[in-house]
């Protein structure tokens, strides 16, 4: 199978910057995401969370994910213009609830035991061009984040870890749906989530995974 690298550009623009197991894991996320789609990000983090070392590994992965859409809302709130008083307000709500999950996260990875993930880098391209722009990354991103976590969950342990990301993720669904209502697209496409065969999103990953 031959690599689509515009399957998702959106999330081919983002850039994560750190040197943490975590940050390399979401790397290799979007990776997943951006070359065939946002049916490829279940299985991958499957088969990457299978071969973790644990629930606090797959914390501090969703953590990781978390720091980034926190700070794409925040970042959002100050520099996209043209957004109305009603999307300003559910931008600034959206930042929050991603903001709680991200505090939420970090108490649970010291309840486990371990070291919360560090805040890293992130650089999210033109996503803050226009309205448009936003709107794109912002569904093509809370559709990762909802793959991403219905990937890592067959892989917990914990009772009470699987309990806090099945509330999560029921969020990062809603907040799904209201970003595609936003855009003009149909909050709930599929009825199903669509997945890809592990060889071809492995082939895509690949690069993005050396450490």
């Amino acid at each position: 199978m031959q690599t689509n690298s515009t399957a998702a550009p959106e999330l081919a623009a983002l850039k994560v910057e750190g040197l943490t197991r975590s940050a390399f894991l979401v790397r290799g996320t979007l990776a997943a995401g951006a070359a065939y789609g946002l049916g490829a990000v279940g299985p991958y983090v499957s088969r990457a969370m299978a071969q973790a070392g644990g629930d606090i590994d797959i914390v501090n992965f969703a953590l990781t994910l978390e720091y980034l859409e926190a700070a794409f809302y925040q970042e959002a709130g100050t520099k996209v213009s043209g957004l109305d008083g009603e999307t300003a307000k559910l931008v600034k709500e959206l930042g929050e609830n991603e903001q709680e999950h991200v505090d939420a996260l970090i108490a649970a990875a010291k309840q486990l035991g371990g070291t919360p993930a560090p805040k890293p880098g992130v650089d999210f391209g033109q996503s803050f061009a226009s309205k448009d722009a936003f709107l794109k990354t912002a569904v093509t991103f809370e559709d990762t984040g909802v793959s991403a976590y219905n990937g890592a969950a067959p892989s917990i342990k914990s009772p009470d870890i699987l309990t806090a990301a099945g509330s999560i993720v029921q969020i990062e669904a809603r907040h799904a749906a209201l970003v595609r209502l936003l855009a003009g697209e149909n909050p709930a496409p599929d009825a199903f989530d669509k997945v890809l065969d592990m060889p071809a999103v492995l082939e895509a990953v690949k690069p993005f995974i050396k450490a």
